[in-house]
């Protein structure tokens, strides 16, 4: 017998996550490592921008947008139009969020793309940035065909899930960069910063895996027509 999971619990658990995520980055970036500043003299303020941005404003509304379709109780224009405008605003803040990890290391005299999550996360803001562009032009405006909407919608679901799936294990990444740079200048490995790093990385991780167990949960009451015609992620 085939269990039948509804996507509703899931999107709760996915908006409870994103809160935890939400205070955890906050509460690091602010009490452990002393605030965020665009502009100083402490050019480590300028990195905490860049966790900020990427966990709340690319990985957190990413995935809200990525749920809109469930978890929201409107007719499929509104939810595609917010889904759209979430996707937009995530991909500003990512940026912006990766143009303060380069402002902090040419303020620092560090050297820009030398590591893994640094060639990771440029190649997922391309692919994020092509994706929204894609899915403006063929689900929004102009808009394609019947038949270009039909046939793209599984690969751009598809391609949607890949890369939101390259953020989220690239977000963990850099947690655990960070952390061992941290640790090596000479953080306690046990101590109460260290723990929450390495809480608000599970959490990111877990977050991830409830927007994707929500994709493909099923809606509670869904009209046909409307499941049917389901839209863009």
């Amino acid at each position: 017998m085939a269990v039948v999971v509804k996507a509703t619990p899931l999107t709760f658990v996915v908006h409870a996550l994103a809160v935890a995520c939400a205070v955890m980055v906050l509460v690091w970036c602010i009490h452990f490592r002393g605030g965020l500043a665009w502009e100083t003299t402490n050019k480590s303020l300028i990195f905490n921008i860049h966790p900020v941005l990427m966990l709340i404003g690319f990985i957190i509304l990413g995935g809200e947008a990525i749920v809109s379709y469930k978890s929201l109780p409107f007719k499929k224009e509104v939810k595609k139009v917010i889904h759209l405008v979430l996707h937009a605003v995530a991909l500003i803040l990512g940026i912006v969020g990766i143009w303060a990890a380069f402002k902090f290391h040419n303020e620092s005299s560090i050297l820009n793309l030398y590591s893994l999550h640094s060639w990771l996360g440029i190649g997922i803001i391309v692919l994020y940035g092509l994706q929204w562009v894609y899915g403006f032009v063929t689900f929004f405006y102009p808009g394609g065909s019947s038949s270009l909407r039909a046939d793209s919608l599984p690969w751009h679901v598809l391609f949607g899930i890949f890369v939101y799936s390259l953020a989220i294990a690239n977000a963990a990444i850099g947690f655990l960069e960070k952390l061992t740079f941290l640790e090596s200048a000479g953080l306690d490995k046990v101590g109460a910063e260290a723990y929450l790093v390495n809480f608000t990385a599970i959490a990111t991780v877990l977050f991830g895996a409830f927007v994707l167990f929500t994709v493909y949960a099923q809606k509670d009451q869904e009209p046909e027509e409307e499941y049917s015609s389901y839209s863009a992620i």
